[in-house]
């Protein structure tokens, strides 16, 4: 896994068995073999041939996906070249589908670990090309699978690699933040090199704040980490940075400090931290009035920097050369080294200033992204509170009509038995009934808006489901069937259980959708359709349930809680099939209400039977089932209640029964849906004739 900011362990990978370069040579151009367009093989480095070769000859004789993510591990973490970055969404891509498949247990957490990886190296890409706004996105998602995994070294680089971002975007409290929290964690897994690390770039932060006593504790800190692990390049790092803090506080102890980090710098071998060491000694020895030696060692600086090619190191030691000439009264050598100083510092300072200009303007973007999604949040809040508002209203409406109806019923009994002797009070409480049935059937009617209120507009659903229609016709004023619509965006990764890793990926949404039957009709069964449509809300909104399966599962625990909660006892439901349509990928689960689905060229109907159980109570209850379908363009699917198969009608007065709904489904089929909607309506109305409805009806067609 590739890693950003301060000084960041990168993960080893062991090379795979070196293959005859012949092979390479042979098959260059071919994209089969290479897997991705645009490599120009001839630009590789001969470490990098040898690598991508010997890894794409392990993948193209692996048999299994997770042996084929391995050898592209060794291409992302070891080549150099930019190919690297495609590489790397190949990894990406296999991780993505395998996770999809339900893979067993130890597989997923491969899986999941290689998906970490790739998103980690996205966000490496995305920092070295300055798109710093994207780079936190992508590890922001990594630490998410990460902490899944419950890896918390990796979780630990990841918030560093964060800290580094917010470093670069200027933005120091909330590096201090991601560091601390690296920090932490290393501190609690006891990763010595890490805790030093973390230390140190935590220091460098407080120096670059010019709070030097703070700094200085964080670095000499991380110097003793450093020397108890052995790590010769991290002493040098610490050792140069307290060496500048005493040269800050003008104090001679900061050469002794730059002497021994330089010491080590020539011990590795590393020349351009020799060059850096030997202008800090020779500042040192400038602060302490020792010209000499200044002299001597920012030749040196000079010499070795010229020799390397190192921007910073020639303007810094020309610069210190320059200090020391006029020191000498040397004012030709000392103007000619200012002048290279100032051309190198020109120089640097233009990339610099491309670089400023890009961090503040991602800066910029980043805070306007932030401050769209605080305002989107504040949105979806209000909307929730509002729901919950309407929510209450229709309980208490209903409620307050149910009342009103036993009132209605118990007068009207009473008023009977006196109106038996007195005609003239009989005329008198019947104008009185007459008043109390308008003022109970007002009641229904404002029942009834406040229902239609909670189902989905046209609107919302043509939105969703931009072909698609809903025939909804209720026996009475309310009614118990009902449709519902959902949708609900699945962003994150989670884990039943420590030991399976379930994976949910981040596409488009989830369109849930119903059409469902609760026991009864009229005022009755409203009262229960409010209760199971607050059950399916709760199981996507407040248990964040997506699988149709699963949804009618907790719905099925909610309205049997609810019913419970009085001593009668209840075994009022609902009937209902229940559709999560995502892309062109259908999931549904049904309690007794089946799916139907009509494909494109097709002269059949494909039903999808539904689990023989109601929502509600039953004596043996069982988990409802899911079934997954892939849909092509031009499919359609239908769910519905009983409603319009059960209606009496025709010449013979005779159900209408379901074979006759295929068939006249299959002969509108080539339709558009507002055009199936009305013929479907004529067709019921036309069956029913002057026969009474016997209950409410709803179709809901869908066309992909």
């Amino acid at each position: 896994m590739k890693t950003v900011g301060f000084k960041i362990l990168i993960l080893a990978v062991v090379l795979l068995s070196y293959i005859n370069r012949q092979t390479f040579a042979q098959t260059f151009g071919d994209k089969d073999y290479f897997l991705i367009d645009s490599l120009n093989v001839d630009d590789l480095s001969e470490a990098d041939k040898d690598i991508l070769n010997q890894a794409l000859n392990k993948f193209h004789n692996a048999k299994h996906d997770s042996l084929k993510i391995e050898a592209l591990e060794v291409i992302t973490e070891n080549l150099m070249d930019d190919a690297w970055v495609k590489y790397n969404l190949l990894v990406k891509k296999i991780a993505e589908k395998n996770l999809l498949s339900s893979p067993p247990n130890h597989l997923k957490r491969k899986y999941l670990k290689s998906l970490a990886g790739a998103i980690n190296n996205m966000g490496v890409d995305c920092e070295q090309k300055g798109n710093l706004d994207q780079a936190i996105i992508h590890f922001h998602s990594c630490l998410k699978i990460q902490e899944i995994l419950n890896e918390q070294a990796s979780v630990a680089t990841t918030f560093n690699n964060i800290g580094a971002i917010y470093s670069t975007l200027g933005n120091i409290e909330k590096t201090l933040e991601y560091l601390q929290k690296s920090l932490a964690i290393r501190e609690k897994i006891n990763d010595e090199q890490g805790i030093a690390q973390s230390i140190n770039n935590i220091g460098t932060i407080y120096y670059n704040k010019k709070e030097l006593s703070k700094a200085l504790n964080y670095f000499e800190r991380s110097l003793d980490l450093y020397k108890k692990v052995g790590d010769k390049e991290g002493m040098a790092y610490s050792l140069s940075n307290i060496g500048n803090i005493y040269d800050l506080m003008k104090s001679p102890k900061g050469l002794s400090f730059h002497q021994r980090s330089l010491k080590l710098r020539e011990e590795i071998g590393d020349k351009k931290g020799q060059a850096f060491g030997l202008v800090n000694v020779a500042e040192s020895f400038f602060i302490n009035n020792n010209i000499n030696e200044a002299l001597n060692y920012a030749n040196r600086a000079y010499e070795l920097s010229n020799s390397m090619g190192f921007p910073d190191n020639i303007q810094k030691s020309a610069y210190i050369l320059s200090k020391i000439y006029k020191s000498q009264a040397k004012f030709a050598s000392a103007l000619e080294f200012y002048e290279l100083s100032v051309q190198m510092k020109d120089s640097i300072r233009t990339e610099e200033s491309n670089r400023a200009s890009y961090k503040l303007q991602t800066k910029y973007e980043f805070e306007k992204q932030q401050a769209v999604k605080d305002a989107e949040h504040n949105k979806q809040m209000e909307v929730i509170a509002e729901r919950g508002k309407k929510q209450k209203v229709i309980t208490y409406s209903i409620a307050l009509g149910s009342l009103l109806l036993l009132v209605f019923f118990i007068f009207i009994y009473n008023r009977l038995q006196i109106t038996k002797r007195q005609k003239s009070i009989i005329e008198e409480q019947k104008q009185l009934v007459e008043e109390k049935q308008k003022e109970i059937l007002d009641s229904i009617n404002y029942a009834k808006r406040i229902q239609a209120a909670i189902l989905p507009s046209d609107r919302v659903i043509k939105q969703f489901l931009t072909e698609s229609f809903v025939f909804y016709n209720p026996k009475d004023i309310v009614a118990g069937d009902f449709y519902w619509l959902e949708t609900k965006a699945d962003s994150e990764w989670s884990v039943e259980g420590d030991e399976n890793p379930s994976y949910k990926t981040q596409h488009s949404p989830h369109i849930l959708f119903a059409a469902a039957d609760c026991t009864g009709h009229g005022v009755p069964g409203a009262m229960v359709s409010v209760v199971c449509n607050n059950a399916l809300n709760r199981s996507v909104r407040e248990f964040g349930l997506t699988e149709p399966n699963k949804i009618l599962d907790k719905t099925k625990e909610i309205v049997i809680q609810e019913f419970e909660k009085s001593d009668a006892d209840v075994k009022d439901g609902m009937d209902i099939a229940l559709c999560s349509l995502n892309n062109n990928v259908l999931q549904y689960a049904g309690a007794n209400n089946p799916l139907w689905i009509i494909r494109k060229n097709a002269d059949t109907i494909e039903e999808i039977k539904a689990t023989k159980q109601p929502i509600g109570k039953v004596d043996i209850s069982k988990p409802f089932e899911i079934h997954t379908i892939h849909l092509e363009k031009g499919d359609s699917l239908y769910i519905f209640t009983d409603g319009f198969q059960d209606q009496f009608g025709g010449e013979k007065g005779k159900k209408f029964k379901a074979a006759k709904l295929k068939e006249l489904l299959l002969k509108i089929k080539h339709k558009r849906m507002d055009e199936q909607y009305q013929l479907i309506s004529e067709t019921f109305q036309k069956w029913k004739g002057n026969l009474e409805q016997v209950d409410d009806v709803c179709i809901i067609g869908v066309r992909i």
